[in-house]
């Protein structure tokens, strides 16, 4: 069963680099940019119906996006057991001692 899961999620992979027209570094880039801006405006992380949506994907689409990105080797990661950002560098979702501000408001916390 276990390699039936990896060979499913890996077709919803190259389905989804296909459809959208893009390399995967390219759809990466674009999905890191996004929900950078997120948390720049507002200080809280997109959940992966937002990628989803702001890409023109399903929501399984959107959910793969989200995991591929955390696995590329970048300095973030979802909170265990979920599909919530939980730090996405240089910001971090729970509180820590490192306050980060953007243009002067308050934004939320450093890793």
């Amino acid at each position: 069963m276990v390699g039936r899961k990896a060979r499913d999620k890996e077709i919803v992979k190259r389905e989804l680099w296909r459809r959208c027209g893009m390399s995967e570094l390219e759809k990466l880039d674009k999905a890191y940019d996004f929900i950078l801006r997120k948390l720049v405006a507002g200080g809280d992380p997109p959940h992966y119906v937002d990628l989803a949506k702001a890409f023109g994907l399903s929501l399984e689409e959107g959910k793969a996006l989200l995991h591929e990105l955390m696995a590329s080797g970048i300095p973030c990661w979802l909170a265990p057991g979920t599909d919530y950002i939980a730090s996405f560098a240089p910001f971090n979702v729970q509180p820590t001692h490192y306050r980060i501000s953007v243009d002067g408001i308050r934004k939320g916390y450093g890793q």
